[in-house]
């Protein structure tokens, strides 16, 4: 029987996930220890990156993407240099960056794809652009061969923020990968739920060794011996055990995580596959609805929600699509945060607007998202023909 309404998110544990918890109960391992170890190497080897780390939250994963730039041997990141956001985008996509000093350039995004604008990306990268945050926004990748185009024969870095999108592809290659480092999250409405959770991935064995510090409180414990960071290790462990060399945090993820995500990874595809079969049917349900204009797909979408928006001259307010919505019992939410300058903390973040921001505004004013996930969720979706 299915349920009646459609809900943002919803569980995708079962046994297996049960069990998996008491099992680390069993073993009175609660700390981060051998389940987060083998969740990150089948992550890494699932998303065909070199390596992977847990941390508590996707927010946590941005910060250390960032963090770990700086502390590079050949760091080419300084307090005061510009990095290229998208305008539309979760508060600790931005966060992190003004955190570190960095000085942010929002541009716009384009109406359609969700992701930038790829001519006002263009039009805002100057000779003091150091690094561009790209955005995979509600599992739509973005279009990294114009973005490579962009960047070809100039000093900039690409770092993702894929906490929205992963097991989306484009051109066959998982999102997330295509920048120095991707973020992902695993909170409980994203493709895989570990309780909070979030992972880093990057090709690079440097920022690797400068994650596992970061992520527990800068010290060399969990470094290897031989690394990147301090060059070899004491073999005495008493010394090791609290040798600090970077201002880290305690961003760790408890045993019960990776023993969670182990079980999830293995269910990624499926769920994957029923967020996509659902989308293909809401695509069909909103085919003739002109007053909307729905997420254009880029590559392999993994559809992290649905996205409508009111289309400009079209006299339904966002206010009477909400109240239609909510009489089917269709949960809904602004699009991630709509246009982020329009937020009172952007008065203490270290930014600037560059061309205008027409598309993110649109959003800010007629846009939401309503709720996909693993499952066949075809005949809630239905009741969107009655809008």
């Amino acid at each position: 029987m299915h349920e009646k309404g459609l809900k943002l998110a919803s569980s995708s544990w079962d046994q297996e996930e049960l069990e998996a918890l008491q099992q680390v109960i069993s073993s009175g391992q609660f700390s981060m220890g051998a389940a987060v170890s083998a969740f990150e190497e089948k992550f890494a080897r699932a998303m065909g990156s070199k390596y992977a780390v847990m941390v508590n939250s996707g927010s946590s994963a941005n910060l250390l993407m960032i963090a770990s730039l700086f502390y590079t041997s050949n760091s080419k990141l300084a307090p005061g240099d510009e990095v290229i956001v998208p305008a539309v985008s979760w508060s600790t996509t931005y966060f992190p960056l003004f955190q570190y000093g960095l000085k942010l350039i929002f541009v716009d995004v384009d109406l359609e794809t969700l992701n930038y604008d790829l001519n006002a990306l263009q039009g805002a990268i100057t000779s003091e652009t150091r690094l561009i945050v790209a955005v995979n926004l509600l599992g739509n990748p973005n279009d990294f061969n114009q973005i490579s185009e962009l960047l070809k024969n100039k000093d900039i870095q690409l770092v993702e923020d894929n906490c929205e999108s992963m097991g989306a592809k484009y051109n066959g290659k998982f999102t997330g990968t295509f920048g120095i480092i991707g973020s992902f999250s695993t909170y409980f409405s994203h493709h895989i739920s570990t309780m909070e959770g979030g992972v880093l991935v990057t090709d690079d064995e440097e920022i690797y060794h400068i994650l596992l510090s970061l992520r527990s409180h800068g010290w060399t414990r969990h470094l290897p011996r031989e690394n990147l960071v301090t060059g070899t290790k004491s073999d005495d462990d008493f010394e090791e055990s609290f040798m600090f060399v970077l201002p880290g945090y305690n961003v760790r993820p408890i045993e019960m995580m990776g023993a969670i995500g182990i079980k999830q990874l293995e269910k990624l595809p499926a769920l994957i596959d029923f967020r996509r079969l659902n989308a293909k049917h809401f695509q069909e349900i909103m085919s003739n609805r002109a007053e909307f204009i729905i997420q254009k797909e880029i590559g392999e979408s993994s559809w992290f929600g649905f996205s409508l928006i009111i289309r400009p001259n079209t006299s339904m307010t966002r206010a009477e699509l909400r109240k239609k919505l909510d009489q089917l019992g269709v949960e809904c939410r602004p699009i991630v945060a709509g246009n982020f300058t329009k937020n009172p903390v952007c008065k203490l973040l270290n930014h600037e607007v560059r061309g205008e921001l027409h598309s993110a505004n649109w959003l800010h004013e007629y846009g939401l998202f309503i709720g996909n996930d693993g499952r066949d969720l075809r005949k809630q979706l239905d009741s969107l023909s009655f809008l």
